[in-house]
């Protein structure tokens, strides 16, 4: 009901509900007036069906009566108790958002001996754990593939866990930070600032840096003062980014959206803006820290 911009709908939905019941207990309260007298019988009320199939004019079974006004009470009951009168709110306070968080605050309580027995461990020793290795699989199925893929290989615009390169650092405490409080990385957009021309130098000066030989020579060249000018700032004078600010590493064939001119001219162009979501407050320290194992094993395991 948050949802709504209004709190008419609250008095309408209200109205609505209680509206219905006492119709239904005023038809009912008209019907039970007819009664038949002693020895009198029902007399048919003209409706016929398969030739010979009559409706009768009985009274109402006094079992049905009791079971209809049972069902009102209830309804009425329901209604004060839980947030059916939205508008006036409920006795008991419920709500289905307060209920999920107590069913997740109980499943942590049955859980946390078990993660407590990992937390103590380092997170570089939980990796190695089979039933640790199940368990953090588990989580990252649950949260993770949608992003990084079944195989934690990612996809276009989200890292692959499984190589040596990291944004933000690769170790047991980087990594378990990144899971808990999340990342915001932002490319700025230099089109409008360099123009098309210097776009592409840029974007061939960094083809050269990474080893791709298709890149122009004569490109490059101007788009190395470019990038001494501008671009050094995150990624440093020899292209190897900067963990702290999560600035790529420009040198290797490791590319996050692609390492084609085309593709790097798109992302000096207009820029890049990727969010990894915080996970402290969903899944706590317990899950974290098993999914943090998992994630740094992707990227230690033998080949």
């Amino acid at each position: 009901m948050n949802d709504f911009t209004s709190s008419f709908w609250g008095y309408f939905i209200a109205a609505v509900s209680l509206g219905g019941i006492f119709y239904c207990a005023y038809i009912l309260a008209t019907q039970m007036k007819f009664k038949l007298k002693k020895g009198e019988k029902a007399q048919v009320t003209g409706h016929v069906w398969d030739g010979d199939l009559e409706e009768y004019n009985n009274p109402l079974p006094g079992w049905w009566v009791g079971m209809f006004i049972a069902t009102i009470v209830f309804a009425l009951v329901y209604l004060f108790l839980y947030p059916g009168l939205v508008a006036f709110g409920n006795a008991k306070g419920w709500s289905s958002a307060g209920q999920y968080k107590a069913e997740i605050v109980k499943a942590d309580q049955q859980t946390d001996a078990l993660y407590a027995k990992y937390m103590a461990m380092p997170i570089a020793e939980v990796a190695k754990l089979p039933e640790a290795t199940q368990m953090g699989k588990h989580l990252f199925q649950t949260y993770c593939v949608q992003c990084h893929g079944a195989d934690g290989r990612g996809a276009k615009g989200f890292p692959n866990l499984t190589d040596n390169d990291w944004l933000y650092g690769g170790t047991p405490a980087d990594i378990e930070h990144t899971i808990k409080v999340g990342r915001h990385g932002q490319m700025p957009a230099f089109g409008a600032v360099f123009g098309e021309e210097k776009v592409r130098d840029v974007a061939n000066y960094v083809m050269k840096l990474s080893g791709n030989p298709a890149y122009n020579n004569m490109r490059a060249e101007r788009g190395a003062n470019t990038y001494a000018q501008v671009c050094v700032a995150c990624h440093g004078t020899n292209g190897k980014g900067n963990q702290a600010l999560g600035a790529p590493n420009l040198t290797d064939k490791v590319w996050l959206y692609g390492g084609s001119e085309a593709t790097i001219v798109e992302t000096v162009t207009n820029g890049r803006n990727n969010v990894m979501p915080a996970w402290q407050d969903f899944l706590g320290n317990g899950k974290i820290h098993l999914l943090s194992a998992y994630v740094y094993g992707l990227s230690h395991e033998k080949k």
